[in-house]
C-alpha cells in the first residue's frame, strides 16, 4: 500500500539525485511535448484547410468544356467543345442530380470588367448565375437578396454585388436599390453577397458582381453560350457516380470518344473532401506512433534510472526485507517512483505543449489567408495521452520494482 510516507520518501529519492531525475525526466517532457504540439498543429491544420473550402458542398460537382483529343465520327481532334442551352436540360435530366447552376463569365478569367457608380469607377469580375447557384456553394447575404428564378424569366437587369465591390463603390452607404453600370449598362443592386469560404477563393468571390444568367446573355450578346457548370448530387447516390454520368451525356451530346479523358473537365468536391479526410487520418496516426515511440524512448530512460536506483539502495531493500517488508510494499515503492517522475514530466509536457499551441495560434491570427486554423486540442486527446503517462509510468517500474522484489536480505547486506 502506497501511503504519505512512502510518496515523501518517494520524492526525498528523486531529490537526492536532482540531475539524473532532471535529465530521466526530460525525456518525457519532451515525447509528451511534441505529441501534443503535432496533434494540435495537425488539428489546426485540418481546420485550415477544411475553412478554406466551407463555402463548397460536399456534393458539388464542377464541369467545363476543353478540347478533343481522340477524332470521332469524322470529327478531327483539337476541336473546342461549347455548351449550350441545351445542355442545361440535358444535364438535369441525367440521374443523380440535384441542382443545375449554368455559369458565365464576362471576359477572361482573372480580368475584371469596368464598374461604375457615379464618378467611381472599378474593375471586378461579373459573373453570370441562376438562382441554383446558391445550392453549389453557401452564400450570406446580409443585405438584400440572391437573384430568383422571376429575374431569370423576365431578364430583370438586376445585380448582387460582393462585399469588397460595396466598400469599394460605396463605402459606408447602403447600396440596395442603387445603379452600377456594367459596361455602360445599368443594373439594380438588389443584394450584397458573402462567402464563408477563406483564401483567394473567398476574396474572389467578394469580388465580383452576379447577374442574372439570362440577363447577361441577352445583354451581352451570349445567347445560347454556357461557359460552364456547377451541379449538386442527390445525398443518395455517390458524387463521383454522378460525375461520371455527367461526363458521359455531355460526350455523347458533343459528340466525343468515350475514351477522350480530356475533353470534358470535372471536378468532384466530394472526392476531394475524402482525400483530404484520409489525408489527416494518416498524419493523425503518424503522429500518435512517432509520439508513442517517443513515450516508449523515455519510458526505457525511466526504467534503467530506476534499475540503477535499486542497485544503489540495494543495502536498504535488503534492511526493509529483513524487517519484515513484503515484496508487494517494495514493488510499490520502486513503481511509485517511476509513476511520480512520468507523471510530473508529463503534466509539465502537456501544459508546455497547450501553451505552444496557444503562442502558434495567436501568431496565425495576424497571417492573413493562413492555412492554419486555431490549433489545439480535445479533452479526450489530453485525457488519452495522460492515460499514456499513467500507464508508461507503471510499465516503466515494473521491471526494476520485481528485481526489488526478489533480493534475499542476506545478499542484500553482503551487497557492496
Amino acid at each position: 500500500m502506497v501511503d504519505l510516507d512512502t510518496w515523501q520518501e518517494v520524492w526525498s529519492t528523486l531529490l537526492s539525485n536532482k540531475l539524473r531525475a532532471f535529465l530521466t525526466a526530460l525525456g518525457v517532457f519532451w515525447g509528451v511535448f511534441m505529441l501534443i504540439l503535432m496533434l494540435g498543429i495537425g488539428n489546426g491544420l485540418e481546420r485550415g484547410v477544411i475553412r478554406n473550402l466551407s463555402g463548397l458542398s460536399n456534393y458539388s460537382v464542377y464541369v467545363w468544356a476543353q478540347r478533343t483529343s481522340i477524332p470521332y465520327k469524322g470529327l478531327k481532334p483539337g476541336r473546342h467543345i461549347v455548351f449550350n442551352n441545351a445542355d442545361i436540360a440535358a444535364i438535369s435530366r441525367t440521374p443523380g442530380v440535384e441542382h443545375v447552376a449554368p455559369r458565365l463569365q464576362l471576359g477572361n478569367w482573372h480580368e475584371g470588367q469596368p464598374l461604375a457608380y457615379g464618378a467611381k469607377k472599378a474593375n471586378f469580375n461579373v459573373m453570370c448565375d441562376s438562382p441554383e447557384f446558391r445550392y453549389v456553394e453557401p452564400l450570406i447575404l446580409p443585405y438584400g437578396r440572391f437573384i430568383n428564378q422571376r429575374d431569370m424569366t423576365e431578364e430583370r437587369k438586376v445585380v448582387v454585388i460582393g462585399e469588397q465591390v460595396r466598400k469599394a463603390l460605396f463605402g459606408d452607404k447602403n447600396a440596395i436599390g442603387a445603379n452600377i453600370q456594367i459596361k455602360r449598362v445599368y443594373f439594380q443592386i438588389i443584394g450584397v453577397l458573402r462567402t464563408v469560404k477563406a483564401g483567394d477563393d473567398g476574396d474572389r468571390m467578394m469580388a465580383s458582381v452576379y447577374i442574372p444568367f439570362t440577363t447577361c446573355q441577352t445583354v451581352f450578346n451570349m445567347k445560347d453560350r454556357v461557359g460552364w457548370f456547377a451541379l449538386t448530387a442527390l445525398r443518395s447516390l455517390p458524387a463521383a457516380l454522378v460525375e461520371d454520368n455527367v461526363r458521359h451525356v455531355i460526350m455523347d451530346t458533343h459528340h466525343v470518344h468515350p475514351d477522350d479523358t480530356l475533353a470534358v473537365g470535372s471536378f468532384n468536391a466530394a472526392q476531394k473532401f475524402e482525400q483530404l479526410q484520409g489525408l489527416f487520418r494518416g498524419i493523425r496516426k503518424f503522429v500518435w506512433f512517432v509520439g508513442t515511440l517517443t513515450l516508449f524512448a523515455g519510458m526505457l530512460g525511466v526504467s534503467n534510472i530506476l534499475l540503477i536506483i535499486v542497485k544503489e539502495r540495494t543495502k536498504e531493500i535488503g534492511v526493509r526485507k529483513a524487517l519484515g517488508a513484503s515484496p508487494n510494499s517494495i514493488i510499490a515503492l520502486v513503481v511509485a517512483e517511476g509513476l511520480l517522475l512520468t507523471s510530473l514530466a508529463g503534466y509539465c509536457g502537456v501544459v508546455a505543449g497547450v501553451f505552444g499551441l496557444e503562442a502558434a495560434g495567436r501568431a496565425m491570427s495576424h497571417v492573413p489567408n493562413a492555412p492554419l486554423s486555431q490549433p489545439e486540442i480535445s479533452l479526450r486527446v489530453a485525457l488519452t495521452a495522460v492515460l499514456v503517462l499513467i500507464v508508461a509510468g507503471v510499465i516503466a517500474g515494473i521491471v526494476p520494482a520485481r528485481l526489488a522484489a526478489r533480493v534475499h536480505p542476506v545478499e542484500a547486506l553482503r551487497a557492496e
